[in-house]
């Protein structure tokens, strides 16, 4: 993790938090080219002001409105990564050759992909790059994960996430998941259902990109640890598009969220916005 300041104020444009796995997680607030220790602040004051200011993260150019998560609206119609196959890889159009940046579809999405099991506040699916465990995981705030399936491609995991979509949600309650009440799950007797119950879909998309394309995984779940003082009993959220300030005292962390005894925000959701910090 890039080194913290001890600065009381800092102004920046606001991007994910940097997490790394421990006991608990340790978190970092992203401002500009500021890094804020979270852990430490723990029960204490935190104030959050946006300044009114937005900047797209690719382009740098100030923008009235954010458009998928820090973009300015010519970059999220033109750059690859805001295209509608990012959320749903099973939609991938490259071979069409309609990509929008082939050179970056070549470098993200034709690489090794994991489809997992994770509990965060219950069963769901998801995928990730297999460069990005265990953030993907820390980042839903998830208690439990365990990768069950690797495959060649994004798109081949976009196909295996929808078959097991049948079963399985792919959504997060955030809500939820923020309350800290989550049941802890047997996630390798849930895998060994799910592959059971849906072997006749993966057989035909073997037969579709090849035998070796789509392959069993046999490895222990991993459990995650939050920085969290006191789960909040109604989740209140903040938004800095209604209210420009967002303080209170600082209960804890979980995936992109700040909990607060005032209420909750996702910071990842205003990743662009221009704020001061003070802690």
């Amino acid at each position: 993790m890039p080194a913290v300041t001890d600065a009381v104020v800092l102004r920046g444009c606001l991007a994910k938090m940097a997490v790394e796995p421990g006991s608990p997680a340790r978190y970092a607030l992203r401002a500009g080219e500021a890094r804020l220790d979270l852990d430490a602040r723990l029960g204490r004051p935190l104030r959050l002001t946006w300044t009114g200011a937005i900047a797209c993260t690719h382009c740098g150019r100030a923008t009235r409105k954010s458009f998928g998560q820090g973009h300015c609206y010519p970059c999220f119609k033109k750059l690859a990564r805001c295209d509608t196959c990012i959320m749903k890889p099973e939609l991938c159009h490259f071979f069409e050759g309609t990509c929008r940046e082939p050179e970056w579809g070549e470098r993200h999405c034709f690489q090794p992909h994991l489809i997992y099991l994770a509990n965060a506040s219950g069963l769901k699916v998801g995928i990730t790059r297999a460069t990005q465990v265990p953030t993907r995981w820390l980042d839903q705030g998830a208690v439990q994960a365990l990768p069950i399936l690797a495959v060649d491609t994004r798109q081949q995991s976009g196909f295996v996430e929808v078959l097991f979509k049948e079963e399985v949600s792919d959504r997060t309650n955030w809500r939820a998941m923020l309350k800290g009440e989550t049941p802890e799950l047997d996630l390798v007797a849930e895998r060994d259902r799910l592959l059971e119950r849906l072997a006749g879909g993966l057989a035909n998309l073997r037969e579709r990109f090849g035998g070796d394309a789509i392959r069993p995984l046999d490895e222990a779940p991993r459990t995650f640890d939050y920085p969290v003082l006191e789960y909040p009993r109604k989740v209140v959220s903040h938004n800095f598009d209604k209210a420009p300030e967002v303080a209170g005292t600082l209960m804890g962390i979980k995936g992109q969220y700040l909990i607060l005894d005032s209420g909750v925000i996702n910071l990842r959701k205003f990743t662009g916005y221009e704020v001061t910090v003070e802690a």
